[in-house]
This record gives C-alpha cells, structure tokens and sequence, in this order.
C-alpha cells in the first residue's frame, strides 16, 4: 500500500470512528456536514474520493481539525527521556504543543535544588503549573522560597523570575508548559 492510500485508508476510519464514537449514525453526520447520507457512506468506506471542501466539512461536524484527521501515526509509541545532566534535569514529553491549545505536558525528574543567583532565574510570557509526584520541590519566585511537597501542586506567572529544583533528594513532577515555558524548562 502506497503513503497516500495509508494515509487516505486512516482518514476514512478516523471519520468513522469519530461519527460511531458520538454515537451518530450516517443520517445524523451527513446532515451536521451538509452531505448526503449516502455520499458520506460512500467516503467512509472508500467508494468515493473525498474533497477538500467536504473534509473540512466533516472535520467541523466531527469538532475535530483537519490536521486531526489527517496526521499520521507515529510509530514512537515510548518516550524516551531527554537529558540535562548539566541542569540536573530528565524531561519526557507527554505532549507536543500541536496538543492541547499549546500547552505542553512533561514529566520532569530534577536532581539540584534550585538556583538562587538572580542570572540562572529565568521569566518568559505565560503561566506554569506543576504537580509534585515524588519528593520535595524548591520553587523560586523571585527573592520567595516556595516549598512544594509530594501531593502538592503549584501555578504561578512566569513574568516572575524563576526557577525550580529538587530539595533533599531527587523529586519528579507532571508539568504543564505553556510554548514559552517548554522551550525554557525542557529545551534549554
């Protein structure tokens, strides 16, 4: 099977699969995307080439983007961790910022408590969020020591300077990133 009847062949099933996962049937799709019944049969199972306008059609019906529907699958199902041995941090990615408004969500481990020199506090548009899963966190505001522990979680404006790090051993958190935020915390 060549790339584009692959790709084709997985738009056709996510289409599918939306409609049945809405619980619609053929009559209730065709009607929200302007299509006739039998039409949106005939793309569903392949009878029919779809065109452009009709499959941005069905992707506003379906509430999905057309990038949804038509991106490939990627066949890195494990995340493999990225290392900052330099920082004391391992991040892995849980989503990509094309997920979730742009929100990042990374699993992050930190080893180092944090930087209190006002050059390594870093600030950048946005908000962070974090949730402590494992240890204790020292969370820097500005001139504010904020202890986040196992259980816990912290949000604050990244326009404050900033910085986090682990305190009396390694902890893991699930942060939330905006774009700014990830290319600071994860990529830098």
């Amino acid at each position: 099977m060549t790339q584009d009847a692959e790709v084709d062949a997985l738009v056709r099933a996510r289409i599918r699969g939306l409609r049945i996962a809405k619980g619609w049937s053929l009559d209730e799709l065709a009607a929200r995307c302007y299509l006739s019944p039998s039409t949106l049969s005939r793309i569903e199972t392949g009878h029919r080439r779809i065109g452009l306008d009709q499959l941005t059609a069905i992707a506003r019906a379906l509430g999905a983007s057309l990038d949804q529907l038509v991106e490939t699958e990627n066949d890195d199902v494990v995340i493999k961790p990225h290392h900052h041995p330099e920082r004391g941090i391992t991040t892995w990615t849980l989503s990509g910022d094309h997920e979730h408004a742009g929100l990042t969500v990374a699993r992050v481990r930190v080893t180092r408590p944090a930087s209190r020199r006002p050059e390594d506090l870093r600030v950048h548009p946005g908000r962070d969020w974090f949730t402590v899963l494992s240890g204790t966190v020292e969370l820097m505001l500005g001139d504010r020591l904020v202890i986040v522990e196992t259980g816990e979680a912290a949000s604050f404006s990244t326009m404050t300077p900033h910085s986090f790090g682990a305190r009396g051993g390694p902890a893991e958190v699930i942060a939330v990133l905006t774009p700014d935020g990830e290319r600071t915390h994860v990529h830098s």
